[in-house]
């Protein structure tokens, strides 16, 4: 999300010259999906970073279009492809306008081509040149410096010759960027003062990674812009519209919340290729990151052996969950009680995750997530002492003795402690020679949650044996 407070630089330019390169080489992270293949970004990406002392936003774009830009309407009408690029190109447009400056990224070894000459006139028209730093990118050596300067050309100031691949020059960009905001006046408040740095890492620490999950064309997009209150990914129709993972931070009853959405999750990547396959892999990266997983079904739609693969994958990461069941708009017999039990016969064992029924698109319902997911946050750091649970292991047992895996011996539960929190891990100590079955293993898992009240969270309970000392148990 756009911080109202801190200056922000907007990288521009036609699509395939190395911003999205130069992004990652800014922030110091891979966050933006980087190919050769043209129009690879079609959502924005943004980050936080530190040049000097002074805090600024950097925002990656997708590739500027000239012929949107010199097209009098757009008509977003027309469907497949071209309308999700029409889109994309209004969200780029529409963020030109906010940026207090301009990177415009060339490419050095294309050289100048019309469609450079076709956004700085369009730069121009809109007195945008002024805020404006020319960076010519793909200067991989000192001899292609002379090669920058065609590009004095548009009348723009002194390109800065850098290469994003290497990051060479990307240090004098950056006292550029630093000067320029210093000669007008932006961000004010830089300097922080101690109390705050305190309280940004307080809330940094305190982040809950809330990570959009789901098959393609499930509505999670959709999902993230209802839930943030406006446009932050291209919505479409077309599966893998988006194509990356996108961050996006904001603050609800004073808590910090990540919120990802993700490429869609099509058969775990394995028959993906392309472009497809890197985003899967990125948001396969994403639910490993995350603490709190919105997993997004069509619920107009037949529950498939890809979403059952999905909350495999979930509850492989130790992840809690919600199901967002989507599209409710278009179920006739809106019964929650009889989609609840259906959703459960197919997922029989994740009957505790929590289920709320939405149209993301309308917005309706939407609102119930984030109060879900600050619950859900609270319980998996709920820590019980062990006298709390030494009474709820002999209640238990009174309830329901032991059961043996292996062997003929009852094994005895000597003791019952907790081991982690977010998310919480238990451990049942037994002799060195019996063996408990798994069935009683998820019967405690499940009275936890029940008597402890870990809402939404997965509960897991190991085996420790106790050390077998001269062929005693001890």
């Amino acid at each position: 999300m756009i911080d109202e407070k801190l200056p922000l630089v907007i990288i521009i330019g036609r699509t395939n010259v190395g911003k999205s390169t130069l992004f990652n080489r800014l922030i110091e992270k891979n966050q933006a999906l980087v190919s050769p293949i043209e129009n690879t970004t079609r959502d924005f990406n943004i980050n936080k970073m530190n040049w000097r002392g002074f805090d600024f936003q950097v925002l990656d774009t997708a590739g500027v279009s000239d012929s949107y830009a010199l097209k009098k309407k757009m008509n977003v009408e027309e469907g497949g492809v071209k309308r999700i690029e029409q889109k994309v190109q209004k969200q780029v447009y529409e963020l030109i306008k906010k940026a207090d400056l301009l990177l415009f990224v060339v490419d050095n070894k294309a050289g100048l081509l019309k469609e450079d000459k076709n956004i700085v006139s369009f730069l121009k028209k809109r007195n945008y040149q002024k805020r404006t730093i020319l960076v010519a990118n793909k200067v991989d050596n000192f001899r292609q410096v002379a090669e920058s300067f065609e590009f004095n050309k548009l009348s723009l100031n002194e390109p800065v010759p850098i290469s994003a691949l290497t990051g060479s020059g990307t240090g004098d960009l950056l006292d550029l960027i630093i000067e320029y905001f210093e000669k007008n006046k932006k961000g004010d408040g830089q300097k922080e003062d101690e109390k705050s740095i305190e309280a940004k890492l307080a809330a940094d620490k305190d982040k809950i990674n809330l990570c959009i999950i789901g098959k393609p064309n499930v509505g999670k997009s959709s999902l993230l812009n209802s839930l943030l209150g406006y446009e932050r990914v291209i919505v479409s129709e077309i599966p893998h519209t988006t194509r990356e993972p996108q961050n996006t931070e904001l603050m609800y009853k004073n808590r910090l919340i990540n919120l990802i959405d993700t490429a869609g999750i099509n058969k775990m990547g394995k028959k993906s290729e392309g472009l497809e396959k890197y985003g899967i892999i990125k948001s396969l990266k994403s639910l490993r990151e995350a603490d709190i997983i919105l997993l997004v079904i069509d619920i107009n739609d037949e529950i498939t052996r890809q979403d059952s693969k999905l909350i495999e994958e979930i509850m492989n990461q130790g992840k809690s969950f919600i199901i967002v069941a989507n599209k409710w708009d278009l179920i006739e017999d809106r019964s929650t009680k009889y989609w609840t039990r259906e959703i459960n016969i197919n997922f029989p064992f994740i009957v505790w995750a929590p289920i709320v029924f939405v149209s993301a698109l309308k917005g309706e319902k939407v609102d119930k997530i984030f109060d879900l997911v600050l619950r859900i946050d609270a319980a998996r750091k709920i820590k019980i002492s062990d006298t709390g649970l030494s009474r709820f292991l002999a209640k238990m047992i009174k309830k329901h003795k032991p059961t043996k895996g292996r062997g003929v011996k009852h094994p005895r539960i000597y003791s019952l402690r907790q081991t982690w929190t977010n998310p919480p891990k238990f451990e049942v100590r037994i002799g060195s020679q019996e063996d408990l079955h798994d069935s009683y293993l998820r019967f405690l898992e499940n009275r936890l949650r029940e008597d402890f009240d870990f809402f939404g969270s997965p509960v897991r309970v190991s085996v420790k044996k106790n050390k077998k000392i001269h062929g005693v148990a001890g």
